[in-house]
């Protein structure tokens, strides 16, 4: 039995380590690259890396191009024990992103690449691979297709567990659609106008949402869980790459919420698995272990 199924996008990343942001008509127009490598990422491919690192057998919902970066996108979630026999194979370049890292601070510039041909449509959904798994996983990116496949997983009685980051119209279809919306700092406040984020959730929320969450980068996280709002603080860390970050911190609370941990536990799991990941480089190559992420959990300091 598959335990999680993630609908949504990939990408293969190419980074670039640089002594500064670059910026013309100055002495940073022009910058010798540190270090650089390749390594696979995308919003749900990174989550679904995290909980197959985590021990979940996962499986894979969405389009890998026919390119080389698409072939490595398979060989690696596949290498990675990622079931891809649901994914949907697309005669078009992979998405892929060029990133640069400042090394001073560890912050970063996505660029990124992806072909209209790549978008997942709702007929391609494996409604049966979703049905018979213990939780879906979906993202923001083609949002009828994720809509199409909660309501799925809804059907057969499944959690769904989301990558919100959009605040389009119709992003509210797919709030409204999953059982735990996992929100980027910015999205509640933009589609509600209140920017006390308790509020703001307390707003978004439906009576099929089980928790309601809100990453707020090196501050940790909020979830909102019943009546109780719950603001875990985020670990400190020497900041190297914060490329995938959020992917890990939802695919850690993933795997903490199916191994049943309480509600805090769960947001101080997937704290500790994201800002492991902020001391390495690279998405898919910074995820820490499962017992890495417990013992970081375990040394914060309980309230």
């Amino acid at each position: 039995m598959i335990d999680v199924v993630g609908v949504g996008a990939n990408s293969v990343d190419f980074v670039y380590r640089l002594p500064s942001f670059p910026s013309p008509d100055s002495v940073f127009a022009k910058l010798r690259i540190s270090e650089h490598l390749t390594s696979c990422g995308g919003q749900v491919t990174t989550a679904l890396a995290t909980c197959a690192a985590m021990g979940l057998r996962t499986s894979y919902i969405g389009t890998i191009g026919s390119d080389a970066n698409g072939a490595l996108m398979r060989d690696e979630l596949q290498r990675r024990g990622i079931d891809t026999t649901s994914a949907v194979a697309r005669s078009a370049p992979n998405p892929f992103a060029v990133i640069l890292l400042d090394d001073r601070h560890g912050e970063r510039v996505v660029l990124w690449h992806r072909n209209a041909a790549m978008a997942l449509q709702p007929a391609e959904i494996a409604r049966n691979t979703i049905a018979t798994a213990r939780l879906l996983h979906v993202d923001d990116v083609d949002i009828a297709a994720s809509v199409h496949a909660a309501h799925v997983a809804r059907g057969a009685g499944k959690p769904v567990t989301s990558d919100i980051e959009r605040t389009t119209d119709d992003v509210r279809d797919l709030v409204d659609a999953v059982t735990i919306p996992i929100f980027a700092e910015h999205v509640p406040a933009t589609l509600t106008g209140d920017t006390n984020l308790p509020r703001a959730l307390e707003r978004l929320r439906r009576p099929h949402h089980a928790l309601l969450c809100v990453t707020l980068g090196a501050r940790g996280a909020l979830l909102l869980a019943g009546n109780d709002v719950i603001h875990e603080p985020g670990i400190s860390v020497e900041t190297v790459d914060t490329t995938g970050a959020g992917d890990i911190f939802r695919g850690a609370f993933v795997s903490a919420l199916l191994r049943g941990e309480r509600p805090r536990d769960i947001v101080r799991f997937a704290n500790a698995a994201a800002a492991l990941s902020c001391a390495r480089v690279g998405a898919m190559s910074s995820i820490p272990s499962a017992a890495e992420a417990s013992r970081a959990a375990d040394e914060q300091p309980s309230d």
